[in-house]
């Protein structure tokens, strides 16, 4: 037993640099997802609703410039 924990204790003082820098590397690593996630929980918004409109029975919306189209209908078929 005594000469596991010799060999154990050699070898964290022959890699004390490696050690410490794993162990920065994953504190940093835990600190940046703590700081999104709550940033991200701060940003919480309400999610999309996609509603059907009545308007748009024939599948097509005119507002503009802006069409759009519902289904598989070609481009050819726009108002």
């Amino acid at each position: 037993m005594k000469e596991l924990l010799s060999k154990i204790s050699n070898g964290v003082k022959g890699h004390q640099d490696d050690i410490i820098l794993i162990i920065g590397v994953i504190l940093i690593s835990l600190l940046s997802f703590a700081a999104g996630f709550i940033v991200a929980r701060q940003q919480e918004k309400t999610p999309l609703r996609i509603e059907y409109n009545e308007q748009l029975k024939n599948g097509y919306c005119r507002s503009g410039d802006l069409r759009v189209i519902f289904g598989l209908e070609t481009l050819s078929k726009r108002l």
